[in-house]
């Protein structure tokens, strides 16, 4: 195997357990990895958020967040609701439930993960989302070229 090789499965690999250490958290929550992303989200806006947002922003299909939403409502932990002005698009809101869930296991999920990046020097923080956005728009391209799409 050559070194090109050994490094994208060693990448491979750190996503794959990345990954792993978010699932399980998230199943020690109570959640699908996509219904604790979805709280996430809402936490970090403030509770309230257009569905259309939700879907953009974690790349799951709208059948998977469908899915996690009517799961967060049937815990009560999320309402659906249209927005504002609006008979067709909706959002998705925090309950009080929702919220005291989310301060009990998302935020201090939250703070580790401060924690863990504030463990790297801030050279190295900011050299991991740099190169992190450039490998994962150059892997985008190169998929977008196997598949046929159009590249971004």
């Amino acid at each position: 195997m050559g070194a090109a090789a050994h490094t994208v499965k060693e990448i491979d690999q750190l996503y794959s357990a990345t990954d792993k250490v978010y699932g399980q958290f998230a199943s020690s929550c109570g959640l699908s990895n996509c219904a604790y992303w979805m709280i996430y989200d809402l936490v970090s806006a403030d509770g309230d958020l257009p569905l259309t947002e939700l879907s953009a922003a974690w790349g799951y299909s709208k059948q998977t967040i469908n899915s996690a939403l009517k799961s967060l409502e049937s815990q009560e932990l999320v309402t659906l609701a249209f927005c504002e002005g609006s008979r067709r698009n909706k959002r998705a809101v925090l309950t009080a439930k929702g919220a005291r869930f989310a301060e009990a296991n998302i935020e201090p999920a939250i703070a580790a993960e401060r924690r863990a990046l504030l463990s790297l020097d801030p050279g190295d923080r900011a050299d991991l989302v740099r190169t992190l956005r450039r490998y994962t728009a150059a892997l985008e391209r190169e998929f977008s070229k196997m598949t046929g799409g159009e590249e971004s």
